[in-house]
């Protein structure tokens, strides 16, 4: 039976060959790609809701809010039980997993990923984890559009193409915002804005679209309507917005990265869950809106009823006073990121752009509330209004996506009566958060390791370059105690390259390089053969390159640094071979000319 369908497939892959061209294929590919997002999409945001109404609904409103305080460390634990005896693979989720399996694996994906965020995230946001499923839906269109490319035999640039696909596909999906997702697409994947990819990202992008609509109708996650026009003396604001948005992304980014070093530290998984099970616990027993994505929140504040969000107070605070109001709209900006880092750093499966979309709103509606109520400005703001543009001003500053934050919140409102303050907040928080973090939450791990794809074509081929591909070891290896004889018969005779590596004959560390310049006055007068040995003439290489340590950015750079035209390579410290910029050069070439197809 397997043998028969295979034949069937083979039989297929051929006739499409015949009489599909490889563009067209991608475009039908790309529709796939979206529908599959669309359906992951819908799968995440049910299985969510479902738990959700489940523990909300009979436990929590129904018995004792105490609850809340065990629900995420319950969600986290069931998450490391189904990932160690179901999956029994580690689950990457969110967008930076997508990002460093198209910059280190060539944009492949292993199969158990396509169902290990389905399985996983809705437990963990579904439980109380303060985080998103926009990453996991991206993370589950991703493997899958990895995998259909893979069984299609699409090479990497194609593949990268249709991870792009599905990360539109997912967030047109999840928003209904096509154009925002295509944007976001090309900003946060680098790809190219071309037509061979402007087109998939579209159709791909409306694929997904017309699947969410399919399943969920008109509802949308963030029903936004504006109802206050922008009022050009409201840009001194806006300005300051930016500034603010700025500073926050940076909090964000600061308080994010030094907890995940912190989980890094210890070893023990079970010790990370019950940790950080029992902080984020903690955090939701007293501050309920960080349950969960807190979409809910977000659209209490637009509609005008922070009330709503903050009635559940431990400390039953007085909410009529607006000042108070403002203290406990700060300290949700200020712990919704260490809820959501504490849900990482135990194990939790979900994503940042919620979170992110959860501060920036209330940012800017404690902002306007600052505004209308400190008395010195004799103005009123529209707080519905910079609710949403403070989360396109976050959104800018700490994912490094900008246009993608002008579009989404322009198509969630229905229109670009907003597109200027949009553009100024955005564009100044991007600024001020670019100038200190270079690289975004997103992928700031992999840009201080050099394996960052960006819009820098240069960077981003070198980047997508095998090293070990490039490294020959057929030179002749000299050893240190060898004399002028002993390198004349054993290496020059026997060798047709003109460098030769001086190894220590007993670990295989290198010592040192021996040109045949070195050699060539002495090389012929025999009475020096047992007078002159290897170490004599042997000098140190320009450069040395390291296998684990050095990427392909660091090794070209070596290059043109050091004017060499072969270096030596060594791996925890033992030679292995020679790179020649020859052949890095024409590698290069082969590997740009795939890239710009």
């Amino acid at each position: 039976m397997e043998k028969l369908k295979r034949t069937w497939f083979t039989k297929f892959l051929i006739w499409r060959v015949k009489h599909i061209s490889e563009r067209q294929f991608i475009y039908i590919l790309s529709i796939l790609v979206g529908f599959t997002s669309g359906v992951g999409a819908v799968i995440l945001k049910n299985l969510t809701h479902f738990y959700q109404h489940l523990l909300e609904g009979k436990l929590v409103n129904d018995y004792h809010q105490a609850f809340l305080f065990i629900f995420p460390l319950i969600g986290l634990i069931l998450v490391y039980l189904v990932i160690k005896f179901v999956i029994r693979h580690k689950v990457n989720h969110g967008i930076p997993s997508t990002l460093h399996a198209i910059s280190q694996h060539k944009g492949i994906i292993r199969k158990y990923q396509m169902f290990g965020s389905l399985l996983t995230a809705p437990l963990t946001v579904g439980f109380g984890g303060s985080v998103g499923l926009e990453g996991p839906t991206v993370a589950t269109g991703a493997a899958i559009s990895s995998n259909i490319a893979r069984m299609f035999h699409m090479n990497q640039t194609n593949r990268n193409l249709l991870i792009g696909c599905a990360a539109a596909g997912a967030l047109s999906s999840i928003f209904k915002a096509p154009i925002a997702a295509i944007i976001f697409a090309i900003e946060v994947f680098s790809l190219d804005l071309t037509i061979a990819s402007m087109l998939p990202l579209l159709l791909a992008s409306i694929s997904a679209i017309i699947t969410s609509y399919f399943f969920f109708g008109d509802d949308v996650l963030l029903p936004f309507k504006i109802e206050d026009t922008f009022k050009l003396g409201d840009v001194p604001f806006f300005i300051l917005l930016g500034i603010i948005a700025g500073l926050t992304s940076i909090y964000f980014t600061e308080v994010y990265d030094r907890i995940q070093k912190f989980f890094d530290k210890i070893g023990s998984p079970i010790k990370r869950l019950f940790i950080g099970g029992i902080g984020i616990g903690i955090l939701v027993y007293f501050i309920p809106p960080l349950y969960g994505e807190g979409f809910d929140v977000i659209n209490s504040l637009v509609q005008g009823n922070p009330e709503k969000v903050l009635r559940n107070n431990i400390f039953e605070l007085d909410l009529t006073n607006v000042w108070m109001v403002v203290i406990l709209l700060i300290g949700l900006v200020l712990f919704k990121i260490i809820a959501s880092a504490l849900t990482f750093g135990a194990g939790g499966v979900g994503g940042i752009f919620a979170p992110v979309l959860f501060m920036g709103s209330i940012m800017g509606n404690c902002f306007a509330k600052i505004i209308n109520n400190i008395g010195i400005f004799g103005t009123k703001v529209s707080e519905s209004n910079f609710t949403l543009v403070g989360m396109a001003g976050l959104m800018a500053g700490v994912l490094h996506a900008p246009l993608t934050a002008i579009f989404l919140i322009a198509e969630v409102t229905g229109g670009y009566d907003l597109f200027i303050p949009l553009m100024i907040t955005a564009a100044i928080s991007y600024s001020i958060t670019k100038y200190v973090q270079p690289h975004s939450v997103y992928n700031m791990e992999l840009g201080r390791r050099g394996d960052l794809i960006t819009h820098d074509k240069d960077h981003a081929v070198l980047t997508l370059m095998d090293i070990d591909k490039v490294i020959e070891d057929n030179f002749a290896i000299i050893h240190p105690e060898m004399s002028l004889g002993d390198m004349v018969h054993n290496a020059v005779v026997k060798s047709n390259r003109n460098i030769f590596p001086v190894v220590d004959k007993d670990d295989n560390t290198l010592l040192g390089v021996i040109l045949l310049d070195d050699i060539r006055a002495i090389m012929f007068n025999q009475k020096l053969y047992n007078e002159v040995f290897a170490t004599d003439v042997m000098h140190t290489p320009p450069e040395i390159i390291e296998l684990e340590k050095d990427k392909m950015t660091e090794i070209m750079r070596k290059f043109q640094d050091s004017g060499a035209w072969n270096l030596p390579v060594i791996k925890n410290g033992s030679y292995i071979g020679f790179i020649s910029k020859s052949k890095l050069l024409t590698a290069y070439r082969r590997k740009l000319i795939n890239f710009t197809k």
